[in-house]
Order: structure tokens, then sequence, then C-alpha cells
């Protein structure tokens, strides 16, 4: 059976690419639709250099955000997936 994980789980786990390993950064915040709860993007703090090389997406505040269809995995780690980051 799948175990459910509460977003708020999530703030503090650490980005890592599907493809390469590599580490993206800490997951900072979530943004999500409140009507629905469908979450949206993932927002990044402490960013690496291997983020200069994706192209992401800025919120107001300059904080880098992750497209949450891009997670692949959750558990010591947030998995993502590089090439659904578009």
């Amino acid at each position: 059976m799948e175990e459910r994980v509460r977003s708020k789980k999530l703030i503090g786990k650490v980005l890592i690419s599907e493809e390469t390993g590599k580490k993206f950064g800490v997951v900072g915040d979530i943004d999500y639709v409140t009507e629905s709860g469908e979450l949206i993007n993932i927002v990044l703090v402490e960013p690496t250099t291997h983020t200069n090389t994706l192209n992401l997406q800025e919120d107001e505040k300059k904080r880098l955000l992750v497209p949450f269809s891009a997670v692949k995995s959750v558990g010591d780690f947030v998995i993502v997936s590089e090439k659904d980051i578009v």
C-alpha cells in the first residue's frame, strides 16, 4: 500500500536529479491551489550551482520554482526529473 506524504513533511528535504543524482537545493515551501489542494511548485532554497543550468521560473521574491509535476518520488530525498522541468 502506498504511503501518503503530507506536503509540510517535504519542507527541508533535499531535491535530487533523477538523471544525474545532482543536488538542486532544499525544499523551502510549496505552492498550491487553496480550493483544490493541487500542488503547483516546490519553492527551492539554498540552490546549488547546478540550478543555473536549468530553466527554472522564479516567484515574485526571486526564489526558484520547480514544477511539482517533475517530482518522481519522495523519501529521504525528493527526486525530480530534469527532463520534466520545462
